[in-house]
């Protein structure tokens, strides 16, 4: 599941990496990069890039082990962002993301992006997934 990440256009887009995988977290890191600015003026990243940090990493801590990381299939069903502050130019991205819940159908996580302190967060968020049936080998 981590290689997945590398795999997957719009995380590799982004320059996502893994820091930590397991026991229901994940840690991701998104470098700074000019291609990510949302406001060239300030040169503050786009709104967007945290979005998709929080939602992967979120996503990755509820199939934080090798063996549930290919058996059921997910999806985002809601993810709620408060965003507090606009991150810090030239600073890469963090997101810690943990499971704290899994149900036969839904699991629930907790989220927060930030830079350098997980206590000053960028943005926090609270999301749930769908879980659904094992999913058949692709051809």
């Amino acid at each position: 599941m981590a290689g997945h990440l590398e795999e997957t256009p719009h995380a590799a887009a982004l320059g996502m990496k893994v820091e930590r995988w397991g026991e229901q977290k994940c840690t991701l890191r998104v470098p700074y990069a000019e291609h990510l600015v949302g406001d060239p003026d300030t040169g503050v990243i786009h709104g967007g890039v945290i979005t998709a940090l929080l939602d992967n990493a979120s996503g990755m801590s509820v199939r934080s082990d090798e063996s549930s990381a290919e058996r059921v299939s997910m999806a985002t069903l809601d993810l709620r962002i408060d965003y507090m502050r606009p991150a810090a130019p030239g600073k890469d991205l963090l997101a810690d993301a943990h499971c704290y819940r899994i149900t036969t159908n839904v699991a629930f996580v907790r989220a927060v992006a930030y830079q350098d302190d997980p206590a000053d967060p960028i943005a926090t968020s609270v999301a749930t997934f769908m879980l659904g049936t094992a999913s058949a080998p692709r051809l």
